[in-house]
């Protein structure tokens, strides 16, 4: 018969990060049916109060939070570390470990965004803590990723935000972001301090991302309904992470059971594990394509935040008061097609957007998109995608879960 452990697990899952790890817990557990009483608190966030008085078998733990490593280093059960790598092999803590690779995040962001054609690059971090060490490894990996290429680079950690400071900290962020040289790629060490600077860089007039491109860190969902602007960003391996642990931690209470040893020899099971990046998500705040002309720049922008209102090519023109024939032109030389083309391809390409991403009724999604009626925007997706909007979100579906 399996014997039943039970385990806690001290995560918080208001943050995307930690809901993921667990996330790939679970996918442990069903995969292999072991008997584990999980202890979680109701709220879902850790409360350290009482751990020291935890009667269980072993600790799944995100270490990134110092107070919870102290408390742990001073238990005598099985206990696997979730958390940063980190570049000195010092910081590791002295039991099993599985780590986001902080340098994968990075160079992946970065690539992203050279492999748009840009030159400059920004990093928008957190205040320097011991709370936020994962933070100030990002920045040093952005840091040595500017030297070694010989790139411009600027790097700015901001305040910790409150409710109180939020207005003189977007201030200050303001003014940063206008000390730039434009067009710049600019990676944010999480989704939320994207958000920022999305709000920002619309506060300022200034055009994403014709003019600042953006990645953030950590895929999280709500980020995307907070913003007009939809977020591109780096998925870390946290499914696998939690997955990976799960395992380590069930190898170390299986071999626990089978001899007389007792708990506090753990070390003999110091595993690391680096988990890299899992994959970009590219979206409409990295789209950035070199183009030169201030007019077509200037369109482009007007276009992209104002094709799902239904507009034509004269609502453009007005924008920009300048005639048809010239602006075709600068359309022909800098994209290869023509202004309705442009909007064409915008207001499909956030149709599909919507359909992959969301669960809006596919009979909502034409006038959100601008398009006139669902029946005009079946009749462009068998034009143009060989399949309707249903297939198409079927399709996607799919794909996520292969």
């Amino acid at each position: 018969m399996k014997r039943n452990y039970r385990i806690t697990l001290l995560f918080n899952a208001n943050k995307a990060y930690d809901r993921q790890i667990i996330k790939g817990i679970g996918e442990y557990l069903q995969a292999t049916q072991c008997n584990w009483d999980i202890f979680f608190e109701e709220d879902f966030c850790t409360h350290l109060d009482n751990i020291q008085e935890w009667v269980g078998d072993g600790i799944i733990a995100d270490l990134d939070n110092p107070e919870i490593e102290q408390l742990l280093s001073r238990l005598n059960i099985p206990v696997v570390g979730i958390g940063s790598s980190y570049e000195d092999e010092s910081k590791y803590p002295d039991i099993p470990y599985v780590a986001t690779d902080n340098r994968s995040l990075i160079n992946t962001a970065f690539e992203h965004l050279k492999d748009k054609g840009l030159e400059n690059f920004a990093f928008y971090g957190l205040p320097e803590s011991h709370s936020t060490r994962w933070a100030s490894e990002r920045e040093k990996v952005f840091n040595h990723i500017i030297e070694s290429e010989d790139y411009n680079g600027s790097v700015y950690r901001g305040h910790r935000t409150t409710p109180k400071t939020w207005q003189s900290d977007m201030g200050c962020l303001a003014e940063w972001l206008e000390s730039l040289p434009t067009p710049i790629g600019i990676i944010a060490v999480t989704d939320a301090r994207a958000r920022h600077l999305l709000q920002q860089c619309e506060h300022l007039n200034l055009m994403i991302p014709d003019q600042v491109a953006i990645i953030g860190i950590d895929n999280e969902e709500l980020t995307n309904y907070l913003t007009n602007v939809s977020l591109s960003t780096v998925a870390q391996g946290c499914t696998k992470m939690g997955y990976s642990a799960a395992k380590i931690l069930h190898k170390q209470l299986l071999a626990l059971s089978n001899t007389d040893k007792p708990a506090a020899q753990q070390k003999s099971f110091a595993t690391r594990i680096i988990v890299p990046a899992a994959e970009v998500f590219s979206r409409q705040s990295s789209d950035f394509q070199a183009v030169k002309d201030p007019y077509v720049i200037k369109a482009m922008h007007y276009i992209r935040n104002n094709a799902f209102n239904g507009i034509k090519v004269e609502q453009v023109l007005d924008a920009l008061t300048i005639s048809r024939s010239n602006l075709e032109t600068r359309f022909k030389e800098e994209r290869g097609h023509s202004v309705h083309q442009e909007i064409h391809s915008s207001k499909l390409k956030r149709a599909c957007e919507l359909l992959a991403s969301t669960n809006i009724p596919i009979a909502e999604i034409p006038t959100l998109c601008g398009y006139p009626s669902l029946q005009y925007m079946y009749t462009v997706f068998k034009k143009d995608i060989k399949i309707t909007p249903k297939e198409y979100r079927i399709n996607q579906t799919l794909s996520l879960i292969e």
